[in-house]
């Protein structure tokens, strides 16, 4: 069994913990003794994983390894070529599969209707969205295509774009928020702006359009952190309008945060054409925005 690694910077037994049905404890004493190798090399406990590691499980009959079986869940293909797919996630949809949900997420949808890269947790996912967030994603169809696709997003040669609902109004038109992320040492599933054992992470964003007590957002990413926009928003005060964990969940509704990725650019990787692709928001993200009361300048 082999893992292809997409983040980096996490001790690899938290890691494993996240991808695989074991306990950490199990896994930990698959890495004491040699069972769970990277790049071919035995690591200890502590090693923090890089992009492109190669994990490769040797003592398969001691790991569940996760059945993952195709669904027939409706899908928003917004392009389609042998190589890739850009499709537009609705909100609410899981990317890939994770111990507790097997069965009901993005990578499972995608096998019921196309060939993907041979990753065998996240086959075709070369970047992610947070489970509410809605928007346009990169998936490939084969193992160049996701290995080209994930360096160009290294190198930050995928622009990627979002929409948001953010609580408060700004004096200013533009802004760039460079503050590193981390897990919060008191909430391990919430992630914050820290030095401790954190990673660099840049968001520009431009104002679109202001409402009272709100205002809408454009953001661009320049690094790809877990909650990245939703952290800087939430410190600098203006967290995103709907958000359960870092702002105030909408009030008798089941939608998620307003942050809607509606813009990726990037040249394909095969051919060199730059592609770019917009995508309207949900439903539910246009009715509050024509529910609230425009600023006048």
């Amino acid at each position: 069994m082999q893992i292809e690694v997409l983040e980096k910077g996490e001790r690899i037994d938290k890691y494993l913990v996240n991808h695989l049905d074991l306990s950490r404890s199990k896994i930990q004493k698959l890495l004491e003794d040699g069972n769970i190798l990277v790049n071919g090399k035995k690591v200890s406990n502590n090693y923090k994983i890089e992009i492109n590691d190669i994990i490769e499980i040797i003592d398969t009959s001691s790991t569940k390894i996760p059945d993952l079986k195709p669904s027939f869940t409706s899908l928003d293909i917004v392009y389609e070529d042998d190589d890739l797919l850009v499709i537009n996630k609705k909100s609410g949809m899981v990317v890939h599969p994770a111990p507790g949900n097997y069965e009901n997420t993005l990578v499972n949808a995608l096998l019921g209707k196309f060939s993907l890269s041979h990753d065998l947790i996240r086959p075709g996912i070369v970047h992610r969205l947070d489970k509410d967030t809605s928007g346009l994603m990169l998936v490939a169809k084969n193992d160049e295509t996701h290995d080209k696709l994930t360096k160009m997003i290294k190198e930050k040669d995928v622009e990627r774009y979002y929409l948001a609902l953010v609580e408060g109004t700004f004096n200013h038109e533009t802004g760039t928020i460079d503050a590193p992320i981390g897990r919060d040492s008191n909430n391990r599933e919430k992630m914050t702006v820290t030095n401790l054992n954190s990673k660099k992470a840049i968001t520009h964003f431009k104002i679109l359009k202001r409402y009272k007590n709100y205002t809408l957002i454009e953001c661009k990413l320049e690094t790809g952190r877990t909650h990245q926009i939703r952290v800087h928003m939430n410190y600098i005060k203006h967290p995103v309008v709907g958000d359960p964990i870092y702002g105030k969940k909408i009030k008798d509704s089941d939608f998620g945060q307003l942050l809607h990725s509606y813009k990726i650019r990037f040249k394909h990787p095969r051919t060199g054409k730059v592609l770019e692709f917009t995508a309207l928001p949900p439903e539910e993200f246009t009715i509050i925005l024509n529910n609230l009361i425009e600023e006048i300048s």
